[in-house]
């Protein structure tokens, strides 16, 4: 929302949810009725064309957000780099389709009641020069100065602080506006449309290039790296003034007060309001980052249908991790194909890329499926790719690898023992979920506390933060003799004499701090639920000089 929303900030279809859609209904309904009963010939076409062009717009949005975010999980060609996409963004841009139905309403409209609207022809030249003239010219103009209107305290606050609430953009941030101003834009891409209409020099193809164009650019321009090549300009050094580039554009975003131009810089360079660092951050942005990351996540896909929940496929679908849709199943021949192509991809991928604080944290996948662990001739493979990817990740400099879901299987490599055997002078720290719970649960302990008892059947979770809290001179009290005699001697021998065994009933032991394996399963099971606070845990973890990791015979400190 705006920093102080103004009148008509809502969309007024926000509380049908999705059933929104149902809005252009009875007109795509309209024009199949024509064109059963008159038939296809007779029917308006540019009528019938209105529904299928919606179609392709939100076809071509969704393959720029896909290319965008595969393009950012990598993180080569960023150009603002060093901050993440927060989750309050990634809500608030949900309801970019939002536009296409409101230009589709518009253009229904148009097509019943605007004169010169009815049967378009397919094609008109005459139309279509027109349409590049008005735009170069009265809505480029038009939307400088109505761009820099919007940035008056008085409109900024009530309502383009909304789309400026995104730093670091997305294509689909292009077109997140409170509806008031979003239907002044379509009044001012229209102005085109209309006088060709009114002209009679409107064409159907004429018309989706405009509206095709239009998305392209504000896709392009949104979309946080860039893809114009410097030798465009070289070739043709005008071209500078007639198109403008993903971080000429970026840094309106990040400097709020330059770079007010639509598509065509030409008004920035009349009127004084170019950033100055324009052309040197094109220049910069072309040339390949090194990648750099602290923390890396390693997981895999799960079923078949997993690969739909990943960030560049479908957002609606995607922020839904645990259901299932009934339309998804008509996605089965793709799914399959999918699984074989990851199963022949030989290494791992970037998923996607966060910046929390100064914490670069990247999500990677192997390139298996959960029944793949339970082959055993797939073992082998899926340890090398393990392999491979930690040993990338060290090179990256990271200080962390968490293996997540099976990578981390005992049965497989030893909960990380395997690598650490292969490796003994890895610089990466491997952990697993066990480990960043026990992390969690060690450094949320009142400093002062001397001791500890432990009640119940221990865990893994468990074992991980006895050893820790021993490590730290904190006297573990444990009563079931049992799991005593079981973890004794697997402790490191500098804190085996802080782990204690008491016949005392554990309601009359006298300690600090009371933990049970419920309690720590439960606080794993949240631990990934509590970005912000495990944030500042990781923080204070790696700065700290301990750590858990969860091989016991060989601990490792950092």
């Amino acid at each position: 929302m705006a920093t102080n929303p103004g009148p008509l900030t809502e969309w007024p279809w926000k509380k049908l949810g999705n059933f929104k859609y149902l809005l252009v209904a009875p007109w795509v309904l309209h024009g199949w009725y024509l064109a059963a009963t008159k038939g296809w010939r007779a029917a308006d076409p540019g009528y019938l064309a209105i529904f299928p062009s919606l179609l392709l717009r939100a076809a071509h949005n969704q393959a720029w957000i896909t290319a965008s975010r595969v393009q950012n999980a990598r993180s080569r060609r960023q150009i603002v780099a060093d901050r993440g996409i927060e989750f309050e963004q990634v809500d608030r841009e949900r309801n970019w389709d939002d536009q296409i139905l409101l230009s589709g309403i518009l253009l229904y409209l148009g097509a019943l009641y605007m004169p010169g609207g009815q049967h378009p022809p397919l094609w008109r030249a005459d139309g279509f020069l027109l349409i590049a003239l008005l735009h170069a010219g009265p809505v480029e103009f038009l939307y400088y100065w109505f761009h820099r209107a919007l940035h008056h305290h008085f409109l900024y606050t009530r309502y383009h602080s909304h789309h400026h609430s995104s730093i670091v953009t997305e294509p689909i941030t292009s077109v997140i506006h409170p509806f008031v101003e979003l239907v002044a834009y379509e009044v001012l891409f229209a102005i085109p449309l209309i006088t060709c209409a009114l002209t009679g020099t409107a064409s159907i193809l004429a018309f989706e290039i405009y509206v095709i164009y239009v998305d392209f650019m504000n896709n392009m321009g949104h979309c946080n790296f860039e893809l114009v090549p410097s030798w465009l300009f070289k070739w043709f050094p005008p071209l500078k003034y007639l198109m403008y580039t993903p971080s000429f554009h970026s840094l309106h975003h990040t400097q709020f007060r330059t770079n007010y131009s639509l598509f065509m810089p030409f008004y920035d360079y009349i009127y004084n309001t170019m950033d100055k660092s324009s052309d040197a951050l094109y220049e910069k942005s072309l040339k390949a980052k090194e990648d750099t990351v602290d923390v890396v996540h390693l997981t895999h896909l799960t079923s078949l249908q997993s690969i739909y929940h990943m960030r560049p496929g479908f957002a609606e679908y995607a922020s839904k991790p645990y259901t299932s849709k009934w339309y998804m199943r008509m996605m089965w021949p793709v799914s399959w194909l999918s699984m074989v192509l990851t199963w022949t991809y030989g290494t791992s991928f970037a998923v996607e890329r966060n910046i929390m604080k100064k914490l670069k944290m990247q999500s990677w996948a192997i390139p298996r499926y959960s029944f793949h662990y339970g082959l055993t001739w797939e073992k082998e493979a899926i340890n090398n790719l393990i392999e491979k990817a930690i040993c990338e990740a060290d090179k990256k400099g990271a200080k962390v690898v968490s293996l997540g879901l099976l990578n981390q299987a005992h049965s497989l490599n030893g909960n990380g023992e395997l690598y650490l055997r292969k490796y003994p002078k890895l610089e990466v720290r491997l952990v697993d979920g066990t480990s960043l719970a026990a992390a969690v649960v060690v450094n949320s302990i009142p400093q002062g506390t001397y001791q500890v008892v432990l009640a119940g059947n221990i865990s893994k979770v468990a074992r991980a933060v006895t050893a820790a809290l021993c490590k730290k001179n904190v006297k573990v009290v444990m009563t079931n003799k049992q799991d005593y005699h079981f973890l004794k001697p697997n402790m490191p021998e500098d804190a085996a004499e802080n782990l204690l065994f008491s016949k005392t009933p554990t309601a009359k032991v006298k300690t600090d701090l009371w933990f049970s394996p419920n309690l720590l399963r439960n606080e794993q099971a949240r631990t990934y639920k509590r970005t912000s606070n495990l944030i500042d845990k990781w923080h204070h973890l790696l700065g700290s000089n301990f750590a858990v990791v969860v091989n016991w015979g060989r601990s490792r400190c950092f």
